[in-house]
């Protein structure tokens, strides 16, 4: 038997992203946003409220980084989700984050989370969303497999449970992408 909810905004997994951006004038910013993913091969999307200090900072300048919130930094993900910068302005100092920025964009790269994806805007969408190209991603050594490659259990990303409202870590493997399923195939011979 099952149990209807009606609707609710509950999906699995939502990634924890943590979206920096500089304003126009050069001052870096941080926000933690769920609602996002991956849009195409090389694109991403954002749904973020325009009130959002981050969303007028990315129409501003036209870059923005995403981060992945790790199980090393639950607290300082939480609190940049938690405030907004149009209330405190310096929210990256209280969270203890230091930025740097992208080579390769206009936008800060948070150095405390180990995997960055960085973005140059597109567009925005009828509703509000922000798509942006990824043009780099970058990653703290730390992170890296001897192959070279980010190791998701070194990264440990954390994703948002929209039930319960907890955070959880991602990174035991269960399968073999493009393979396990790979037997059944072979069955149906």
């Amino acid at each position: 038997m099952r149990k209807n909810f009606g609707v609710k905004s509950w999906f699995y997994p939502l990634p924890v992203l943590i979206i920096g951006s500089y304003d126009k004038n050069g001052n870096a910013n941080v926000m933690n946003a769920a609602w996002g993913g991956l849009y195409d091969r090389n694109k991403i999307i954002l749904c973020l409220s325009a009130s959002h200090k981050t969303s007028k900072n990315i129409k501003e300048v036209g870059a923005f980084t995403v981060s992945f919130a790790n199980k090393e930094h639950v607290v300082e993900s939480d609190y940049v989700g938690l405030v907004s910068a149009n209330d405190v302005s310096d929210k990256l100092k209280k969270a203890h984050l230091t930025t740097l920025k992208s080579d390769f964009v206009n936008a800060p790269v948070i150095q405390e989370f180990p995997m960055t994806l960085e973005c140059q805007l597109i567009s925005y969408t009828a509703d509000g969303n922000i798509i942006g190209e990824i043009i780099n991603i970058s990653a703290d050594e730390s992170i890296l497999s001897q192959e070279g490659l980010i190791d998701i259990q070194k990264l440990a990303p954390i994703v948002y449970d929209p039930v319960y409202n907890n955070y959880h870590v991602v990174g035991q493997k269960v399968g073999n992408a493009f393979q396990d399923g790979q037997k059944l195939k072979e069955d149906k011979k």
